[in-house]
């Protein structure tokens, strides 16, 4: 198992996010490149080779970059001549960081084929894909807006194994949709190269159009979250690990990075030294 932790998790800035990664006993690290000193217009240079030197130092890889632009992901066509282009250069740039993953969340995709939005996402993947394609990269889609069966239907309606994939990220889906993560791991495993370890909780049924894609109006919007679901520390959620982890090998997954995302709580350090912790001990599982 290799064990990822995204760096703003820690809260503490890219360089100390690095140090404290380390500390954790971490494999590697996760960077937006979409924000803050790591954007990707400003990682060049002398502060490229500043980030370069400080992974060295700390015995770090890169598992992914992330790419997310936020606002509707690419749901929205006249803004996505610039994201596409924007997500090519998070592609470059992971290359030279050694890393040929990108994750991002591209909105919420329609079951429907004949739904607009449907057609304006499948355009704008198949321009990632095809150039990630070409380049060595691949252009990973986050799991949790739509249930995996749509996620995989969708892409294989695309049909660039090697340049388009899947950021599996099960507390998603379990807080989101309820879904049934070894049943997800088996319907997406062509396509998963990433993973998000995280935990949660599903308190009741909700529209996961309401909480990716609300409404401009926010009509039908609920006015507090935590009252449909919960992020919790890993192995305190409904993520049933071990049967994940099984899923994962039964699926013939290999060198995949577990990268904890930690997004919510007072203090992220111990949580996340505890969930690094709590994936070492499951390990063998995979063996």
């Amino acid at each position: 198992m290799k064990i990822g932790v995204m760096v703003e998790s820690f809260r503490l800035g890219w360089l100390e996010g690095l140090k404290a990664a380390a500390q954790v006993g971490a494999d590697g690290v996760q960077i937006y490149a979409t924000t803050g000193d790591t954007h990707f217009s400003k990682l060049v240079g002398p502060r490229r080779a500043q980030l370069k030197t400080a992974l060295a130092d700390h015995g770090l890889v890169i598992s992914a970059l992330c790419a997310d632009f936020g606002g509707h992901g690419f749901q929205i066509e006249a803004e996505n001549s610039k994201r596409i282009e924007d997500s090519k250069r998070v592609m470059e740039l992971g290359l030279e960081l050694g890393t040929r993953v990108v994750t991002t969340h591209i909105g919420v995709i329609p079951a429907q084929r004949a739904h607009p939005r449907h057609a304006v996402l499948a355009r704008a993947c198949e321009k990632l894909g095809a150039f990630g394609d070409s380049i060595g990269a691949t252009f990973a889609i986050e799991t949790g807006p739509e249930p995996a069966a749509v996620l995989a239907a969708f892409l294989a309606d695309i049909g660039l194994p090697k340049g388009i994939g899947v950021n599996f990220d099960p507390a998603n889906l379990k807080m989101v949709l309820s879904e049934n993560i070894p049943q997800a791991v088996a319907t997406l495993a062509p396509y998963i190269v990433h993973t998000h370890a995280k935990d949660g909780l599903n308190l009741k049924p909700f529209e996961a159009e309401l909480l990716y894609n609300p409404p401009a109006d926010n009509q039908g919007v609920p006015a507090n979250w935590g009252d449909y679901f919960r992020e919790v520390p890993l192995g305190e959620g409904q993520v049933d690990f071990p049967v994940y982890l099984e899923a994962i090998k039964k699926a013939k997954l290999q060198n995949l990075f577990f990268t904890i995302e930690r997004e919510v709580g007072t203090d992220p350090v111990n949580d996340i030294r505890k969930a690094v912790d709590f994936l070492r001990k499951n390990a063998g599982l995979l063996n």
